[in-house]
């Protein structure tokens, strides 16, 4: 069989059929606009905006936090609204955001405007995780590293038409680069409308009207086992800020590696997630799967922390070693990370609630965005042993998730016979 044919075939193959693969066209459009966006974002608003650094970190650390309530909030309305209009709408709302963004300098105005791209981002973050949930049923784990798979190259397409505009050197680029992260959100909003609205799901009840399994918990603020997951959540997220922050600033104050390293460091990062995240999703399809991944996991971040620790001894070659080393632990505990949170937030929540569940899960990465940061600056400020106890504090946490997460003890059936229904 031909290459062509080979990749059409695994096109048909993917979950959710025609909706399915309009909703990777969804991913793949957006990141591309974000990768030509985030990279850029500071530069645009030193020297074309013309703010201070002070202003850039306010503006930055402010529309973050607004940011954290767009998960629950967005979480909540799909559970009321049909979830493709609750998409589209989001999607317009980061358009409008962005290009709001190329009206003004005014602080205050840049401020407001980049506040509601973060609300849209992180509510549309969700929304698109719940369409997967839905469409993809029990193959939800491996439709969502495929659209994991599609975003990544998405956003290399948009880092690299990034890197070639700002080697013109002219500051319009930067306005032109906004622009096309704008059209992205205009794209992902005429793909979407193009999707059918996923079915909802069912849940079991009896005939007299109760749940068959006891308690019917669809408030997941007052369930404190959801409530611990995430939290645990957020710890294991912070792999995240030691790709943009941590590896960085390690590697050119506290090792002997060259500078451009770095970049490369990058490129692994973006490649093993490309080419591992649908093959190893396999490993993490069921709940039992899923949980059963704590383990390596564990091991993997305690070794990763280990190996950048090392980086630090003298030799730019060793250094060089210990640093992909760690890049590649790293990145091998991202993608088992991201198979096993994929599983256990939706298994972990009532059918008719995913959505307001999933927007509560959502706080894990908007709060690690705030936190994470903290967190390996105070690793990098220790030295070789904050690493080492870095590792071994999310190690333990996987620990404490595998615990957390076990199988709870089989309810007593009740006596009346049960009918499924569907959720409107």
């Amino acid at each position: 069989m031909s290459w062509s044919r080979r990749r059409a075939a695994l096109w048909e193959r993917i979950p959710g059929g025609l909706d399915g693969r309009r909703m990777l066209s969804v991913a793949f459009v957006d990141r591309t606009g974000s990768g030509l966006w985030e990279a850029v974002s500071v530069l645009y608003f030193t020297y074309v905006a013309g703010l201070s650094l002070a202003q850039i970190g306010t503006l930055v650390a402010a529309s973050g936090a607004v940011g954290i309530a767009g998960a629950p909030i967005g979480g909540r309305i799909a559970d009321r609204l049909p979830l493709t209009r609750v998409l589209v709408g989001l999607q317009m709302l980061r358009a409008v955001a962005a290009f709001a963004l190329l009206t003004t300098d005014n602080f205050a105005l840049l401020l407001v405007f980049a506040s509601l791209g973060s609300f849209g981002d992180r509510s549309a973050n969700v929304l698109t995780k719940l369409y997967a949930a839905r469409i993809a049923g029990p193959e939800r784990v491996r439709y969502q590293a495929v659209s994991r798979t599609v975003a990544n190259a998405g956003w290399a397409v948009g880092g690299l038409a990034a890197a070639g505009a700002l080697a013109i050197g002219s500051v319009s680029a930067y306005t032109w680069l906004l622009a096309g992260n704008a059209l992205s959100f205009l794209g992902s909003a005429a793909i979407t409308t193009l999707c059918a609205d996923p079915s909802t799901p069912t849940r079991t009840v009896a005939k007299s009207g109760e749940p068959t399994t006891g308690p019917n918990l669809t408030n997941p603020w007052r369930d404190r086992r959801y409530l611990a997951f995430v939290a645990t959540e957020t710890v294991l997220f912070l792999d995240d800020a030691v790709f943009k922050i941590g590896l960085p600033l390690w590697t050119v104050h506290a090792t002997d590696a060259p500078h451009g390293l770095v970049p490369l460091l990058m490129v692994i990062n973006n490649v093993m997630v490309v080419g591992l995240q649908v093959p190893l999703a396999r490993f993490g399809a069921t709940t039992p799967a899923a949980r059963r991944l704590l383990l390596p996991l564990a091991a993997t971040f305690a070794l990763a922390g280990l190996a950048i620790a090392a980086s630090a001894t003298h030799g730019a070659a060793i250094a060089t070693v210990f640093l992909v080393a760690a890049t590649v632990a790293f990145t091998l505990a991202e993608i088992v990370h991201a198979t096993i949170s994929w599983e256990l937030s939706i298994a972990l929540a009532p059918d008719q609630a995913q959505g307001t569940y999933l927007g509560v899960h959502g706080l894990a990465q908007s709060v690690q965005r705030s936190l994470g940061p903290l967190a390996v600056t105070a690793a990098i400020a220790t030295g070789p042993a904050g690493w080492i106890a870095f590792g071994t504090a999310i190690a333990g946490t996987c620990l404490t998730q595998h615990r957390l997460v076990r199988p709870r003890p089989r309810q007593t059936a009740l006596s009346v016979p049960s009918v499924t229904v569907s959720e409107h």
